[in-house]
């Protein structure tokens, strides 16, 4: 977004604006403890693929909640992501939500 003198402007979002106790980084540290209980239930074996597989068991609901979100506004679920509509559409299609 851009302000009238073509600067860009700075958008607060809720979860960006914490009380001092709040936990700053709470996707993160929810992604962590999800990677270490997967982790811990290998039993010693190496995964396969593993950063695939991570991508996309967070990409596709990010992509799922976000098009319900946007009511299925391709061009504006791209823009709040930060991709392009192409991308966005290929991304989609890669997990069955095309």
């Amino acid at each position: 977004m851009f302000d009238t003198n073509g600067n860009r402007e700075t958008v607060t979002y809720p979860l960006m604006t914490q009380s001092p106790n709040a936990n700053p980084k709470p996707l993160r540290n929810s992604v962590k403890q999800a990677l270490n209980s997967f982790l811990g239930q290998l039993d010693g074996q190496d995964p396969e693929e593993l950063y695939e597989l991570v991508l996309s068991e967070v990409e596709a609901p990010l992509l799922e909640e976000v098009m319900t979100y946007t009511r299925g506004n391709q061009t504006r679920a791209a823009t709040m992501l930060g991709i392009n509509r192409g991308t966005l559409r290929k991304k989609l299609k890669k997990y069955g939500m095309n």
